[in-house]
């Protein structure tokens, strides 16, 4: 009988250190050469332009068991990319960007929610040109698995959502160059 209450409280004791170490949420660092922000626009209704951000840093926290999550993202909006040095400095300057006082944006989340195991949308705080706005991100593709290269756990997701230039003091040339911006990310994380 004593036996028996001893290995019933060494099983109890295993399953209370064990359970929570199941479900701990992981720490991922954006992997900054297969992520980037893009945004694009109508340009006087004549096409859609596309540009990038070359340079985006952060951390997400992923916890499958518990459904749950955060984002914290960093972007030099000094990287801007339109594919053209001249545009680039246009963007980057105070009618738009103004990244001489505002050289970074940022999203941090404030919930993930989950559909089934994968995150399915992500609401947060989108700062940009020293404004913060709530947005949210509807995330269209997800993965987590060990990284095939690297042999780490990685994560890896693609999400956008659009948001009116104006309402982030970037309004300029609005409505013929247009103030809806969509915004796009893709992302790819690897575990701590």
């Amino acid at each position: 009988m004593q036996k028996l209450s001893k290995l019933t409280a060494a099983l109890v004791l295993a399953s209370t250190v064990a359970i929570p170490a199941l479900a701990a949420p992981e720490t991922y660092v954006v992997e900054g050469t297969h992520t980037y922000p893009r945004f694009s626009y109508s340009h006087f209704g004549y096409s859609t332009q596309l540009s990038r951000f070359n340079k985006t840093t952060g951390k997400v926290i992923f916890d499958k068991a518990a459904k749950s999550g955060a984002v914290d993202i960093v972007i030099d909006a000094k990287s801007v990319d339109t594919g053209y040095p001249t545009f680039n400095e246009h963007i980057q300057g105070e009618d738009f960007l103004d990244t001489a006082k505002f050289p970074t944006a940022t999203f941090k989340s404030t919930k993930v929610v989950f559909e089934g195991d994968k995150p399915a949308s992500i609401e947060g705080n989108l700062t940009l040109k020293g404004v913060t706005k709530p947005v949210t991100l509807t995330v269209t593709s997800f993965q987590a698995m060990p990284h095939p290269m690297m042999k780490k756990d990685a994560i890896g997701a693609n999400a956008f959502t659009v948001v009116k230039r104006s309402e982030f003091n970037a309004g300029k040339y609005a409505p013929y160059v247009g103030n809806e911006v969509r915004i796009d990310i893709a992302i790819e994380a690897i575990k701590e």
